[in-house]
């Protein structure tokens, strides 16, 4: 089934309800949504994209995304949404990799981004969102839903390795309906005129959780400043039946916002947090302030939102004897995947034991873009395996412990070591370097890279230069430490855990 096709049954149902807008101001209604879609849909396969080209978004949150999106798919195409946060190293990386033919932009990147498009003989155009040559989009032929089978590719998610380059989980049709379906089930309902605002990034989560709103036709909100608590609290007041994906970090800055215990709330229905460790005190304070609100859910890009969830029920039951066990969890598994907790033979371990999680089902990847030997190891035996570490309770409830991955998550945003490490490395200032995560209140964790240095001690602002000229900026160290030496074992691999614990020393001396 095409994705798209939700759209068109959408538009049929209800065509003059709002489908999207900019902060307090409609952009559309469903008709026009639907139109714009087939008319995009058009125009792309006018200019002679085949079924299954990939197209890159590589914008920041705007209607426009949406309206493409939904283009992409009408026309049997895949979308390679794009972190818009990633420096041009990335993004050439990404768009060379997936063989994207067009990439679209919000004015912001165009800059930037425009010289990486010229150097990738793929690239045969670059729009720019709310330009003259991206408007003739709408100007195209509507043409009728393309016809696309349930494992084509829809959506290229690319997610960071431990390598350092990028892997594109490659998400189908189907994929992404048993991530709506799994929504529906194990998440939240919506009523019909709920609304859901997007703070988060189309380009993940909340993209995903765009598909659940067109199946009921829905206003979906476009914040106009990103993520601003007064400006999130207004959309509140102003949208019935408000319901928004969060990080962690979010929640929080919207507990500490000294609107936080005057905000008119009324019409909040839900916030769904994920993408990184949420603190009890945290989760507690929520409750207190807003009520059964908050649902937690776990998954990754790999299985898009859809391993565990925390039903809001759960988080309010403060007198249940394990409530802060509970509330410390990812929940229990989704309804239509299995998860299970495993060794190294890949033997399902009891409760309480610490292992790898893993899980199956239709809501899991087809596998790594052009990448066979990821693939066979990531969904090996039938399962992906996620790389985290956790235990799963004899009520099903799992804990996650660590990663394997060493992946650090700062303001629900996925940081692979070993990438900023490579990065450092090719500073001649540095002879060895370890990069961990810093727990931290507000981010979840922040980047700390240990340092031995090549000769004389490098300025730490240069090696704050020499990351940003290589990486996006949120993932440049917060902090260098400088040591004689690595800790490292017999086989001379460096041991993390020997460094964290120097981290937390250094934190609580």
């Amino acid at each position: 089934m095409n994705l798209a096709a939700l759209l068109i049954r959408a538009a049929r149902a209800r065509p003059d309800s709002l489908a999207l807008a900019q902060g307090l101001e409609p952009h559309s209604d469903y008709r026009t949504l639907a139109d714009r879609a087939a008319a995009i849909a058009g125009s792309l396969r006018a200019a002679g994209l085949k079924p299954g080209d990939r197209v890159a978004i590589a914008m920041k949150n705007c209607p426009e995304f949406i309206e493409l999106l939904y283009g992409v798919w009408h026309a049997g195409l895949c979308a390679v949404p794009v972190n818009a946060r990633l420096h041009p190293n990335e993004f050439a990386w990404i768009f060379g990799n997936s063989g994207a033919r067009l990439v679209a932009v919000t004015p912001d990147l165009a800059d930037a981004l425009a010289p990486v498009c010229d150097g990738l003989p793929d690239v045969e155009r670059m729009l720019v969102a709310g330009e003259a040559e991206f408007r003739t989009l709408y100007d195209g032929e509507r043409i009728g839903l393309a016809d696309v089978a349930p494992t084509d590719n829809a959506w290229l998610f690319y997610t960071s390795g431990t390598t350092g380059r990028p892997k594109g989980a490659t998400l189908s049709h189907r994929n992404l309906m048993h991530c709506t379906l799994g929504y529906f089930s194990d998440v939240d309902d919506i009523a019909e005129g709920d609304a859901v605002l997007h703070p988060a990034p189309l380009s993940h989560a909340s993209g995903c959780y765009s598909i659940p709103y067109v199946v009921r036709a829905s206003p979906q909100v476009i914040p106009h400043g990103g993520f601003d608590p007064e400006e999130i609290f207004e959309l509140i007041r102003h949208y019935r039946g408000s319901s928004f994906f969060a990080a962690p970090t979010m929640v929080k800055r919207l507990i500490d916002h000294p609107a936080a215990t005057s905000a008119d709330v009324a019409n909040l229905r839900s916030i769904i947090y994920g993408g990184g460790p949420m603190y009890v005190a945290d989760a507690k304070r929520a409750f207190e302030l807003w009520g059964p609100k908050l649902i937690q859910i776990y998954g990754q890009g790999e299985c898009p939102m859809t391993i565990t969830s925390l039903r809001r029920e759960e988080i309010a039951d403060v007198d249940h004897p394990r409530y802060e066990e509970r509330l410390a969890s990812t929940g229990r598994a989704f309804s239509n995947v299995e998860v299970r907790v495993a060794d190294t033979d890949e033997r399902a371990l009891a409760p309480g034991e610490i292992g790898e999680i893993q899980v199956r089902g239709e809501v899991v990847m087809n596998g790594y873009w052009d990448n066979p030997e990821a693939t066979a190891a990531a969904l090996r035996g039938g399962w992906l395996h996620t790389g985290d570490l956790g235990i799963m309770d004899e009520e099903g409830y799992v804990t996650l412990k660590d990663r394997s991955k060493d992946m650090i998550i700062s303001g629900g945003t996925n940081i692979y070591p070993r990438e900023i490490e490579e990065v450092l490395l090719t500073h001649a200032g540095v002879s060895e370097v370890a990069v961990i995560g810093r727990p931290d209140p507000e981010w979840g964790e922040n980047v700390i890279a240990y340092v031995v240095a090549a000769g004389g001690r490098p300025d730490p602002d240069a090696l704050d230069r020499h990351c940003l000229d290589h990486l996006a900026r949120f993932k440049r160290p917060k902090a260098y430490r400088f040591v004689e030496a690595l800790p490292k074992n017999n086989y001379g691999k460096v041991v993390k855990t020997e460094i964290r614990d120097l981290e937390a020393a250094e934190a609580d001396p």
